[in-house]
């Protein structure tokens, strides 16, 4: 199918707490395009036998497979012509599988609160992870960290301490708008 002049996938990401989902909602529901909006955690929980807690070591080969899915889906939806946004915790270290299967501009872009006002957001929303369970401060503080150097990606990172969602949607917008967030594909398409 051909890709259409709209159609790219964004994956917005970062801790928990960052505020991820309510700026991906608010970038679909005022999206000038058709969008799709894919919350990267509905895809473990479509694991209905033998789930692990996705920021365990040993979840590592499930998490591929799980981060593939969503690859392939996101791209379906863009060489329908979408815009789409991915809305989970898609760190670096899962990048490589996105940038194989994604045939259409992937933008990549890091909300990155600091530590004190990411454990406040995440303990404000209930803090419930994949599971249902609240994950504790120490995975938050975990998951923050490995957020905390992005070396060469560093310049994806929106710092979104202290900035109400409005003014972060606002400067996700011209992330978007200046082509600063995109990220150069592994493969070129056929």
């Amino acid at each position: 199918m051909e890709t259409h002049d709209s159609a790219a996938v964004l994956i917005l990401t970062g801790p928990s707490g960052a505020g991820k989902t309510t700026i991906a909602r608010a970038l679909i529901s005022n999206s000038p395009h058709p969008a799709v909006l894919l919350h990267a955690d509905q895809f473990w929980r479509f694991i209905e036998q033998g789930l692990m807690t996705p920021h365990l070591p040993e979840a590592r080969a499930q998490n591929a497979t799980v981060i593939s899915a969503i690859a392939a889906a996101a791209n379906a939806y863009a060489s329908g012509g979408y815009f789409v946004v991915i809305d989970g915790v898609i760190g670096p270290w899962h990048l490589d599988p996105v940038r194989a299967a994604v045939t259409a501009p992937l933008h990549y872009l890091v909300l990155r609160p600091d530590i004190g006002e990411t454990l406040i957001r995440a303990t404000l929303r209930g803090n419930v992870g994949l599971t249902g369970d609240g994950l504790p401060a120490s995975a938050i503080r975990h998951l923050h960290a490995r957020f905390a150097d992005l070396g060469p990606l560093e310049t994806h990172i929106i710092d979104s301490t202290g900035s109400s969602a409005s003014e972060t949607l606002m400067a996700v917008r011209q992330r978007l708008a200046a082509g600063s967030a995109l990220l150069t594909p592994m493969h070129k398409p056929s």
